[in-house]
């Protein structure tokens, strides 16, 4: 019988895995300076963390547990325009008993002059019930490991 790995090496082991998302730019995502608004930047954000999250078999909303942004900084670095497809490279930086730090950077695809933006965010699983944080699962972390793949060293 195969022996299950501890929750606490699941965690560390992901410290360091990315995983990307790659979404359009929609012609309504432009502000009258003709360039993405920069609050849109946040939503891509949000997309990209819910697909993966699902991806992983994470629910966002449930009637038992719920994942919420608890902390979110973005860095504008270069404008996006439109037509374009944004991939938003997101890396584990640190998995906490209930929460996950991650860096994303936006990117424009087939565009090699690097990121147009580089957030840090966090997020807290948490009991819906009452609220208050609630420690990642066993199958929620072999789930991150499904979708984070670890970085070439």
């Amino acid at each position: 019988m195969e022996r299950e790995t501890p929750v606490n090496e699941l965690a560390q082991a992901l410290v360091g895995a990315r995983s990307r998302f790659e979404m359009p730019v929609r012609w309504g995502d432009l502000d009258a300076l003709n360039h993405v608004n920069n609050t849109l930047y946040f939503r891509y954000l949000e997309e990209s963390r819910v697909d993966r999250l699902r991806a992983a078999g994470i629910g966002v909303l449930s009637e038992r547990r719920n994942i919420v942004l608890a902390r979110t900084t973005c860095d504008f670095l270069r404008p996006i325009l439109w037509p374009a497809t944004l991939r938003i490279e997101m890396e584990i930086q640190r998995v906490g008993r209930s929460s996950l730090e991650y860096q994303a950077e936006i990117h424009v695809v087939d565009d090699e002059a690097g990121p147009c933006a580089r957030a840090q965010n966090i997020i807290v699983g948490t009991d819906a019930g009452t609220g208050k944080s609630s420690p990642w699962t066993q199958a929620e972390l072999q789930g991150l490991a499904r979708v984070f793949v670890p970085s070439k060293a």
